[in-house]
């Protein structure tokens, strides 16, 4: 039995994707999202950025490579995925990141001049045709 293991995750991109294929051809894409998060404390109100670290494969990596640049603000749909290795001194080392596989690509800000119609195709939502296995 699979135990649960989903996340979504809302924010902005801290820089332009990086794209590359593995060397089977299939289509890889990583993006770091940045997610605020507001509280308030005995000071007033507080505010706590989280980094995130998202990778998306084949179809899906190709779309947000076209579409996705710094700034611009994405809702992620994924899981999440542990990798271990050793390093080269011997001590184990890990890190978590998101598996994204379902993308939505925010409004951008329009222009005051810009029609709604115009607003509404630069939103598109994406979902994953395949993750490999790697």
């Amino acid at each position: 039995m699979n135990n649960l293991n989903s996340i979504i995750l809302e924010g902005n991109l801290t820089k332009d994707p990086e794209f590359k294929k593995t060397p089977k051809g299939t289509a890889v894409c990583h993006f770091t999202v940045a997610s605020n998060r507001y509280y308030k404390s005995d000071d007033g109100r507080q505010e706590e950025v989280g980094f995130f670290d998202v990778e998306v494969w084949a179809r899906l990596a190709e779309t947000c490579q076209e579409y996705l640049a710094k700034g611009r603000g994405v809702r992620v749909v994924g899981r999440l995925k542990q990798d271990r290795w050793t390093n080269t001194d011997g001590s184990p080392r890990s890190r978590v990141h998101i598996v994204g596989e379902h993308v939505e690509f925010q409004t951008r800000p329009r222009a005051e001049d810009t029609s709604a119609s115009e607003s509404s195709r630069n939103e598109r939502t994406v979902r994953k045709e395949a993750v490999p296995a790697y």
